[in-house]
């Protein structure tokens, strides 16, 4: 659970970093930036390893046939990943699309995982997400509103979203959680 932490505690520093040093973030440049994308890069093999290398008891038992909502959820979350580039009617409403994604993402893990290695990674990664949030509010202030897109964008990303949905499905199945749990019997 140590390198699991450690991950989800790197994700953090990360994107946390920016909001809480700018000055020193804007000094370091390209560089910098390039840092913390492989920074960025470890955290995620560091909770991949980390959570793979967990086998926990369940603090809570997921309620029965919550498979359907996860997976919707999901769907939702994936989407709401690709509101804010699709520059469709959607991103003109909703401030922090990614961000609300990875809370939707976190939420709908919580459902069908209750193991102390799912609460620090889904939990501690939907928590980050609402800090994030709440730091970005505080150094852009008052949100000004995109022009709204066309529908059509939209649209074209939840057909997006769709064929990733299926992939993730897939690559979920090949390492042995099967996202339609208590959805197929």
């Amino acid at each position: 659970m140590i390198l699991l932490g450690l991950g989800v505690a790197l994700w953090i520093a990360a994107h946390v970093f920016k909001r809480v040093l700018p000055g020193l973030r804007a000094k370091m440049g390209k560089a910098g930036r390039a840092l913390m994308s492989l920074v960025i890069i470890a955290s995620i093999v560091l909770m991949v390893i980390g959570y793979r290398a967990t086998s926990g008891t369940s603090l809570y038992d997921p309620i029965d046939d919550m498979g359907l909502v996860n997976n919707l959820l999901m769907l939702l979350s994936i989407f709401l990943f690709g509101v804010g580039t699709s520059n469709g009617r959607l991103a003109a409403v909703i401030r922090h699309p990614m961000l609300w994604g990875m809370v939707v993402w976190s939420l709908a893990h919580l459902l069908v995982n209750g193991t102390p290695e799912s609460l620090l990674l889904f939990g501690g990664l939907g928590l980050w997400a609402f800090a994030q949030m709440i730091l970005v509010n505080r150094a852009e202030g008052a949100w000004q509103r995109p022009d709204p897109g066309l529908w059509g964008r939209d649209g074209r990303s939840f057909l997006i979203a769709l064929v990733l949905y299926a992939l993730i499905s897939v690559a979920h199945i090949w390492l042995g959680y099967s996202p339609f749990r208590g959805i197929f019997g």
